[in-house]
């Protein structure tokens, strides 16, 4: 039996069930990022009994909702069908798995809330394709959480070290104190192996017990399979091959020194009108990331983008990886060599870090210039530039943003590369393995407590 791997939201789970009046959760999210795991984990902890619906295994149970949406109606058809189930008041989490393949059942969530006997989580893999109708049905009676694959600190965790090791490193960070050498050499080589593997579970389980590559990079390619057997279940018509195709293309496209998605360059007279569904459904399914082009470099960033101009990643690292033509994998796995993908996969990193830390996804890339940032983030007043390189380089762009007149919103920038903790010309540079500690970090400099840099202007 494979280890459970501890999660971020495994404490998300404890504070919701501290809330005397929480209401039923939905926990959103890819498939195999380990959502069902956690929650099985979560109810036995918790509860006496569990009972658990996996619609798409079991498409019996989506008749529980035939004789109406009331809390005893629905109790009442699951015992008839399965009358082992065990339904204690106040001892019992109800499970509803899959919820893509019975989103009706979410009509019932304000009627299990109202009744308040039960606890409920429902979860799905591909619920962003259709959960305007879930939401429809069950506004205001219901918890919403995203999960994700594992980030770095989660990766931390399956390899053993302690939760003491994100206030060690956010330290340094706020001090603006240099890691040791050693911790330079560890946590650099963890880093490389979390790339290229990714934070599925089943993926960083398997490298954990057997603490080699073997087997990982077939996982990861069932993975983008399985992705794009979900693909052809659940999308429409014609966007069925139109969406495997923009998927398919992502690591191409990334590989080029101009990252922009070109919808030309997925097929033979291909328009964007023609495929701008295509991309948000693959954003909403939680596969990719999208990464949205400022249309000025200044805050708010809601709303202040170009929606014609975007880059796509995937959500998770490995799959990128997984994609990538043998010989790169190879190379990758046997002597940390990532060719031609290098810059491409750093990028991607950021952006997956980013992403799971809250951070929605901006860059800007000035027209007839050379003038392009990877991303941005925000502190309380100021728009951050974030640049992600391979390995150290000049930051050029984000200097000429941070020293122009132009852009009043900008006061420094963060260069995250293999160089250690350091500042210079208002720019902090920081590890790439430093990434998921980016949010905490600029809420430290808003409180006060993490300089950052020299001299700069709050």
């Amino acid at each position: 039996m494979t280890a459970y791997l501890k999660r971020k939201a495994d404490d998300y789970l404890d504070r919701w069930l501290a809330d005397a009046d929480r209401k039923p959760l939905i926990v959103k999210g890819p498939r195999q990022v380990g959502k069902t795991a956690t929650i099985r984990r979560f109810a036995e902890r918790h509860y006496d009994n569990l009972v658990e619906i996996n619609f798409a295994e079991e498409p019996k149970y989506k008749s529980i909702t035939a004789d109406g949406y009331d809390a005893a109606s629905i109790i009442r058809n699951i015992s008839l069908i399965d009358p082992s189930k065990r339904f204690e008041p106040g001892r019992t989490l109800i499970f509803f798995d899959e919820l893509q393949d019975h989103p009706d059942i979410a009509t019932a969530l304000k009627f299990l809330k109202l009744d308040g006997r039960f606890d409920v989580i429902c979860s799905g893999s591909m619920l962003g394709v259709n959960y305007n109708a879930i939401e429809s049905n069950s506004v205001g009676y219901k918890s919403d959480y995203n999960m994700h694959s594992l980030d770095f600190e989660e990766f931390l965790w399956a390899r053993g070290y302690g939760e003491d090791t994100r206030e060690d490193m956010l330290s340094c960070l706020c001090e603006a104190r240099p890691f040791s050498r050693t911790q330079m050499d560890v946590f650099g080589s963890l880093f490389l192996d979390y790339c290229t593997l990714g934070g599925m579970p089943e993926v960083v389980s398997t490298f954990t017990a057997k603490n080699t590559f073997e087997g990982t990079l077939q996982l990861q390619r069932q993975l983008v399979l399985d992705y794009s057997e979900d693909i052809r279940k659940y999308a429409d018509g014609m966007d069925q091959a139109r969406i495997l195709n923009v998927f398919n293309h992502i690591p191409v496209q990334l590989s080029k020194e101009n990252k922009k998605f070109q919808i030309s360059k997925v097929a033979s007279g291909a328009r964007f009108k023609d495929y701008r569904g295509c991309v948000e459904w693959l954003e909403s399914s939680g596969m990719t990331l999208i990464c949205r082009c400022l249309q000025f470099p200044q805050l708010p960033l809601k709303g202040n983008y170009d929606e014609n101009k975007f880059k796509i990643y995937f959500a998770d690292s490995g799959l990128f990886v997984s994609m990538l033509d043998d010989e790169a994998s190879d190379d990758l796995r046997a002597n940390r060599n990532l060719g031609i993908y290098k810059g491409a996969l750093y990028e991607s990193i950021v952006a997956e870090a980013l992403s799971k830390s809250g951070y929605g996804l901006y860059y800007f890339k000035k027209d007839n210039s050379t003038l392009e940032e990877d991303f941005f983030v925000r502190t309380r007043n100021h728009l951050v530039p974030v640049e992600a390189k391979a390995r150290g380089g000049k930051t050029k762009s984000m200097r000429t943003l941070i020293g122009s007149g132009a852009y009043p919103d900008i006061r420094f920038g963060i260069k995250l590369s293999a160089g250690n903790i350091g500042s210079s010309n208002h720019v902090f540079t920081m590890p790439h393995f430093t990434a998921f500690l980016l949010r905490d970090l600029l809420k430290a400099y808003d409180e006060g407590t993490a300089p950052l840099l020299d001299n700069p202007e709050r």
